[in-house]
C-alpha cells in the first residue's frame, strides 16, 4: 500500500504520517474502512517515552468475519486458542461481548522492533458508540487527538465522528463551573471515558489524564476548534491562560442536556424516575437542568457507562489475549503505574 505524504483527519487538517504505521498495516488484511492509533506508544505523555510504549491500534472493519478469517489465515500466531473455534465464533465473540472489540495484544512487529495492540470493531458497532455512547469505549479514545492512519470515505462515520466530539463538548460544559480554564475544559473532555474505569483504581496511573492533557493542549484545540465554532452561543474558550466562560442558566443546561447520546439521556430518566413519578424524558431533562446536582447526576450516569464496559471488555481480554499474555500485558501496566 503505497503511503500518501499526508492525510486528513477529522479537523480536516492535513497531516503528515509516520511511515512506520503503514509498515505495519502492510501486515494486515486490507479490507478495513477505517484505521488510527493511539496511547501512550504515539501520543506524548507526561513520565512516558514513546519509543518504549507499546503502540495501540483499532481497525474498523466492514464484515468482522471475513476480516478475521483473513487475518487468521495471515496472522494465526496473534490470536489465542479462541482462533480453533474458527473465525465465525472469533466475529460473533467481538460483536456480541465486552464493548464489541476484540483486541490482539502483545504483538510483536520484529522488523520495525515494536510491540502493537489492536483492537477490531465493526463500522456498525463503532458508529453506534459514537452516537450513542453504548458503551464510550472506542468513542472515549476518540475524544482524544489521535493518529489518523486511515480516513474513512463513508458519510456516516464520518458524522458519527464529529457528533461524538460534540457530545463531549456538551458534557464537559454540563460538568463544569461558570469559569474554567482551557486545561481544565480539555481535562474534563478526557476524563469522561476514564472516570468510572475500573482499571484507573489499579493497573492505572492515577494521574493518567493530566499526562495526556497537559502535553497535548495544542493538539486538541486543532481537533476541537471547528467544533467550538458551533458553541459562540454558550461558551467563550479562549486559547492560552486566559479564563472560559460559560452560560450555565438552566435552559442553557437544558440545551446540554437535550444534546447529549441516547444511552446516557435514558439513564438519567431511568435514575430520576426511580422509586417516584414516571416523567418523559423532556420532563426529567428539564428537571434535572434545574437541579443543584445535575454535574454530580450526569458524573454518575457516565461513570456507570464507563465501569460496566471496562469491566467486561477486561473480562473478555483474558479470553482473547489468553492466559499467558494477559499476565504480561497486566504486568506491564502495573509496573508503569508504579
Amino acid at each position: 500500500m503505497a503511503p500518501p505524504t499526508a492525510l486528513k483527519i477529522m479537523t480536516g487538517v492535513a497531516k503528515d504520517i509516520s511511515p512506520i504505521y503503514y509498515r505495519i498495516l502492510s501486515k494486515f488484511p486490507q479490507n478495513f474502512s477505517f484505521c488510527f492509533a493511539y496511547g501512550s506508544g504515539v501520543k506524548p505523555q507526561i513520565g512516558n517515552n514513546k519509543k518504549q510504549n507499546m503502540i495501540d491500534l483499532i481497525y474498523c472493519v466492514e464484515n468482522s468475519h471475513r476480516w478475521h478469517a483473513a487475518n487468521i489465515e495471515m496472522n494465526p500466531s496473534h490470536y489465542s486458542a479462541l482462533r480453533f473455534l474458527g473465525k465465525g465464533f472469533v466475529a460473533r465473540f467481538q460483536e456480541n461481548w465486552g464493548a464489541k472489540v476484540y483486541f490482539n495484544t502483545l504483538v510483536e512487529i520484529k522488523e520495525e522492533n515494536i510491540m502493537i495492540k489492536y483492537g477490531i470493531v465493526s463500522q456498525k458497532d463503532l458508529i453506534a458508540d459514537l452516537l450513542d455512547w453504548n458503551d464510550l469505549y472506542v468513542a472515549g479514545r476518540l475524544h482524544k487527538p489521535v493518529e489518523i492512519i486511515k480516513q474513512t470515505n463513508s458519510s456516516l462515520l464520518q458524522n458519527a465522528l464529529q457528533a461524538n466530539l460534540r457530545s463531549a463538548v456538551h458534557t464537559a460544559l454540563l460538568t463544569l463551573p461558570e469559569t474554567f480554564s482551557e486545561y481544565e475544559f480539555y481535562f474534563a473532555i478526557s476524563n469522561l471515558s476514564y472516570a468510572g474505569d475500573f482499571r484507573m483504581t489499579f493497573g492505572e496511573n492515577k494521574n493518567k489524564v493530566r499526562n495526556i492533557v497537559q502535553p497535548q493542549l495544542l493538539n486538541f484545540r486543532e481537533l476541537y476548534r471547528p467544533i467550538l465554532q458551533q458553541f459562540h452561543a454558550y461558551v467563550d474558550i479562549p486559547a492560552g491562560d486566559a479564563q472560559c466562560h460559560q452560560d450555565i442558566s438552566p435552559e442553557t443546561k437544558l440545551h446540554h442536556l437535550m444534546q447529549l447520546p441516547m444511552v446516557p439521556q435514558r439513564k438519567i430518566v431511568k435514575f430520576w424516575n426511580h422509586g417516584g413519578l414516571q416523567q418523559d424524558m423532556e420532563d426529567v431533562l428539564r428537571a434535572v437542568a434545574y437541579d443543584i446536582d445535575c454535574a454530580i447526576i450526569l458524573r454518575q450516569i457516565l461513570k456507570d457507562i464507563v465501569w460496566q464496559s471496562s469491566v467486561r471488555q477486561s473480562l473478555k481480554g483474558i479470553l482473547t489475549a489468553g492466559l499467558l499474555k494477559s499476565v504480561r500485558y497486566s504486568a506491564k501496566k502495573i509496573a508503569k503505574m508504579f
